[in-house]
């Protein structure tokens, strides 16, 4: 496979105009630090949902995505639960606002918001560091294997190499380097003004690349060949006990597929991936871009706004664009596939869909499209860690009095190093699903516990938060390999229940077993997030000091938005498929829940938006009289 020279200098102009946006950037992100992470808090929110969305559009993600479409049908549209996707419903709905009333810089900064500076905050705050260092490093070396991948299907030239005549590379890894090389030297030149600028442009030629390759498929695509090339079932959204695609006699190879997925359980898997879900979705995003643009904001509200539109734009047009893909493939490519047997890679689908389909030109734009989808999220990776070394250790711990010049030039350092470190963890991973699983299973289950307990304990304190974040890094680390040892086809997300115990065991008993976190910071830290949960005795304390003081009696009303959300998401994610496949009544059906949801969501939670800053403004007046 190879590209024509049209595509290739539409890619060649692409990166020198990311690269050039980067450098001419730099000046107005090197002032100081609050500028180079957050933007000063100046940029538009609808910005920042613009580059959240591109940020989580990336060509490992899509790859993946349309494997399991290709595979499992409709019913693929759960599978994806596994991060859970529906965690951007829990920060539209409430947490964006109580994240963003902390006016803190990173996730750890708000952990000193939280726990104070007691011993147990600063450990506390130095394990959100080592936590953020680690996911970081891991994401990146899972889009190392995507990006690799997905390059060498277009790009003609052999890169194939030997890296100081020790290790051998080969050209897809070759390529990873390159691009993450160029990505990493325009997001370091331009802190988040970069990110933010160039993504909203990315985001713009993703979208247009995703309805290009869905008129594509509308055009090339009967419902008649679809049905011709997949089992029966394969269309139907409602999950069962035991997945009943029967592959066999169409395409054996995917019978194997499902059974190392460990997906054949179907039913046992979406009630691991709800139970997990809820606990990470209430723990909020991990530190890293997600929360970065949070913070980012200029008020409670604008984040709360972010979130939602960044769900709005993200699912239509990136599902446009994997169900495109993948009728296309089932359509034309299964003869061919069939053809490779064992050997067929099931992640190149993607790439391969987009080489025999897409014309000269707007195959350029497309291939733009999507390595902009990785460079976006890369980037915003890539801009979130370094805050966490130069803002949460360096300048906290080290270096107090250090020059705005010095601590933007530490942060370059940084991602440096992140960067190299994620390269060499990425050229020896796996398969992206291998990657996937450990990031949204393992890792996460380790960070769930002790950020759930943060919110709505007010007896949990530092001591028992860094108890339970370490606790669950160590067992993320070490009890799925001891578990494979005697169950060797258990897949991380059947492990979660067994490292979320371990950690909330951890949380638990540490902080029973030391004291209370001071009641004055725990006052001030519930005026100002004003979170719901088990709060009493603090909001007795507040009353006392305050007799009208209001807590938050907004739980029922958000767990009703957040189901109303799910289902809206849900809608968004099928459309498309249904769409694309030829499955006219199901694509109506579709269409109706996500108008019903849209007006739902409208009255129950858009137009109650203007009383967040409303009440930030309030409890902001009121902390500040604690204070003095």
């Amino acid at each position: 496979m190879g590209l024509h020279w049209i595509d290739i200098l539409i890619l060649i102009v692409y990166m020198t105009g990311m690269l050039f946006i980067g450098f001419y950037l730099s000046k107005k992100a090197s002032k100081n630090l609050k500028e180079y992470f957050l933007g000063g808090n100046k940029i538009k929110w609808y910005f920042l949902g613009l580059s959240n969305a591109s940020g989580m559009f990336d060509i490992s993600g899509a790859m993946w995505t349309v494997t399991i479409l290709f595979i499992y049908g409709v019913k693929s549209a759960w599978i994806p639960w596994l991060w859970p996707v529906w965690n951007q419903i829990f920060v539209m709905v409430f947490l964006a606002a109580w994240m963003r009333r902390s006016n803190t810089l990173t996730g750890a900064e708000w952990i000193s918001f939280r726990f104070g500076e007691t011993r147990g905050g600063r450990w506390s705050h130095i394990i959100v560091v080592i936590f953020a260092t680690i996911s970081v490093i891991g994401f990146i070396a899972y889009f190392v294997e995507g990006i690799g991948k997905f390059a060498t299907q277009f790009l003609p030239w052999n890169l194939s190499t030997t890296l100081l005549g020790v290790l051998p590379l080969s050209s897809a890894q070759v390529y990873a380097i390159i691009i993450i090389g160029i990505t990493t030297i325009y997001t370091l030149k331009g802190g988040i003004y970069s990110v933010v600028s160039t993504e909203v442009m990315q985001f713009a030629i993703m979208t247009i690349s995703c309805i290009i390759i869905a008129i594509i498929a509308l055009n090339r695509v009967s419902h008649e060949q679809v049905l011709a090339v997949v089992p029966e079932g394969w269309g139907s959204l409602i999950p069962e006990r035991k997945l009943s695609l029967d592959w066999s006699g169409l395409f054996p190879e995917l019978t194997n597929k499902i059974s190392s997925d460990g997906y054949e359980m179907f039913t046992l898997l979406l009630g691991l991936m709800i139970f997990k879900g809820i606990f990470a979705s209430l723990a909020g995003p991990v530190p890293s871009y997600d929360m970065q643009r949070i913070l980012s904001a200029k008020t409670p509200s604008e984040a709360v706004k972010m979130s939602g539109l960044t769900i709005v734009v993200l699912y239509l047009p990136r599902y446009l664009m994997i169900a495109g893909l993948t009728v296309l493939a089932l359509a034309y490519l299964v003869p061919e596939m069939r053809t490779m047997g064992a050997d067929l890679d099931f992640e190149i689908i993607l790439p391969w869909a987009i080489q025999e389909f897409v014309p000269v030109g707007l195959k350029g734009l497309l291939l733009a499209g999507l390595l902009a989808a990785f460079m976006g999220t890369f980037a915003a990776f890539i801009n979130s860690a370094p805050a966490y070394l130069v803002n949460d250790l360096y300048k906290k711990y080290l270096k107090s009095n250090a020059s705005n010049k010095t601590l933007i030039n530490y942060s370059y350092a940084s991602g440096i190093l992140l960067v190299l470190i994620g390269l060499g963890f990425g050229l020896f991973a796996g398969s992206l699903n291998e990657m996937t699983l450990w990031i949204s299973a393992s890792l996460y289950g380790g960070y769930a516990a002790a950020n759930v307990l943060k919110w709505i304990w007010w007896r949990f304190n530092g001591i028992g938060y860094f108890a339970g974040m370490l606790g669950g890094l160590v067992a993320s680390m070490t009890v799925p390999p001891i578990a494979r040892i005697y169950y060797p086809k258990l897949i991380d997300i059947h492990i979660f229940p067994f490292i979320l115990l371990i950690s909330l065991i951890c949380c638990i008993s540490f902080a029973l077993l030391s004291k209370p976190d001071d009641m004055e910071l725990l006052k001030r830290f519930y005026k100002q997030t004003k979170p719901w949960g088990f709060w009493k005795p603090v909001i007795v304390n507040i009353r006392e000091e305050y007799p009208a003081f209001m807590p938050n009696l907004k739980f029922k009303n958000d767990v009703f938005n957040i189901l109303v959300g799910m289902t809206w998401q849900m809608s968004m994610v099928v459309l498309p498929m249904y769409l694309l496949a030829g499955f006219r009544q199901e694509a109506v059906i579709s269409s109706v829940v996500l108008l019903l949801t849209t007006i739902i969501l409208k009255k129950t939670w858009y137009d109650k938006l203007s009383q967040i800053d409303k009440e930030t403004k309030i409890t902001s007046t009121q902390t500040e009289k604690m204070k003095s």
